[in-house]
């Protein structure tokens, strides 16, 4: 299993500590390829897409508008 986490380094230049999960891309429990982006976070002003790390079934861990920060468990990709 692997984890997909928000990078700390999306947060370099931020000056503020708390990011939010925009929308997933793809639904609960879907099948997802490796690269492919899954979800949308904000960090301030700039919108980020999250990519899968590997193929696999996506479970979500943090739903639509979570707050996140630096580091932050989304989703699990399994076999």
């Amino acid at each position: 299993m692997s984890e997909i986490k928000v990078d700390e380094a999306l947060w370099a230049s931020s000056i503020f500590p708390e990011g939010m999960v925009v929308r997933w891309l793809i639904p609960d429990g879907s099948m997802v390829s490796a690269g492919r982006a899954v979800a949308e976070v904000r960090i301030e002003d700039a919108l980020h897409e999250i990519t899968a790390p590997r193929d696999g079934r996506i479970t979500i861990v943090r739903g639509e508008h979570s707050v996140i920060d630096p580091g932050s468990l989304l989703a699990t990709v399994g076999d």
